[in-house]
């Protein structure tokens, strides 16, 4: 179900404008759109962090600005206080439902791999291309067949009709590392081999 977050027109652009919707528990914003001028607004700081939290940074929302004025918008920039960590401002796009657009969707991994080894992620998000309407709001990937030694691809994940994933194919989102116990094992099994063949060696070299 898609959301609605009421907005506030913003007439004024001075920093202590902004300071004082902030105060009042708001969010300074922008909203753009292809081919119009940019619109000033602010929205409530709490409904709009419970809708990207509950629907996805890639979702699409309806703006309410004014009683005669709705718009579908994505959520696109945001700026954070470094220090109080809140949100200090937001830019909107109207969303073209009709246009794809290239966004990055979250991966998430599920499933227990059968094995006892060193589950890795080194990809957490790839690039979508996508009408809104299509964007995933995240890709999983079930890992429990994953062996140790082997690995999971972008070119893996699920597809769809509605996205594009622009990412290469063969980048890494997974992989199973053997255990560090098995692992110091096999060194040491290497070395001692290593160690007995130079060993045999000299005393060749004697004879």
């Amino acid at each position: 179900m898609q959301v609605t977050l009421k907005a506030l027109k913003r007439a004024e652009q001075t920093n202590s404008s902004k300071r004082l919707l902030r105060e009042d528990g708001n969010v300074p914003g922008v909203v753009y759109g292809k081919g119009q001028s940019p619109e000033s607004i602010a929205v409530n700081s709490v409904d709009l962090v419970k809708a990207i939290r509950d629907q996805g940074r890639n979702a699409v929302f309806t703006l309410e600005i004014a009683e005669d004025q709705a718009v579908d918008v994505m959520f696109h920039e945001y700026q954070m206080d470094p220090i109080k960590s809140e949100l200090i401002h937001v830019d909107f796009y109207k969303a073209d439902m009709s246009e794809a657009r290239d966004v990055s969707v979250p991966l998430k991994l599920e499933g227990e791999p059968k094995h006892d080894g060193i589950l890795q992620q080194p990809l957490y998000e790839v690039q979508v291309r996508a009408k809104p309407g299509d964007i995933p709001e995240e890709l999983v990937m079930n890992v429990s067949s994953l062996e140790i030694g082997s690995n999971f691809t972008v070119a893996d994940l699920p597809t769809n009709a509605g996205y594009e994933i622009l990412d290469n194919h063969e980048t890494v989102i997974a992989t199973m590392l053997q255990p560090d116990a098995e692992k110091e094992e096999a060194q040491e099994a290497t070395f001692e081999e290593s160690a007995e063949s130079n060993v045999k060696e000299e005393d060749d070299e004697k004879e």
